[in-house]
């Protein structure tokens, strides 16, 4: 499962980390991190698929979201029973039965 959430989370830092630095031209003497590299990738995938350039990103980042859930309802899935107990157990914190009905707790009017 650590592999799985490694080869998951890597690609998404790297891309966000690449996107962000060539957003705002911030290249450390790095040409892949140039504006214009930036502004000629989306131009290259835009063509590609037929799309404006400015509508990829806001599809990449919904498909990150949608990607993220898949894998946090597989994680969920896989863990569901340590989940399940920890729920109960909080619940039974909450809720239990010794403190509604302490002396503290019942009225003191006539």
């Amino acid at each position: 499962m650590k592999w799985f959430l490694i080869f998951w989370a890597g690609p998404i830092v790297f891309l966000g980390g690449w996107y962000w630095l060539s957003y705002y031209d911030m290249s450390f003497g790095i040409f892949m991190f140039t504006r214009q590299v930036h502004d000629l990738t989306f131009q290259l995938y835009g063509k590609a698929l037929g799309i404006p350039p400015e509508s990829i990103p806001p599809l990449v980042a919904r498909a990150i979201a949608v990607d993220s859930l898949v894998v946090f309802a597989i994680l969920g899935l896989r863990k569901r029973k340590s989940i399940i107990a920890w729920w109960k157990a909080r619940q039974a914190l909450n809720s239990s039965p010794s403190d509604l009905a302490s002396k503290e707790s019942l009225s003191s009017a006539p």
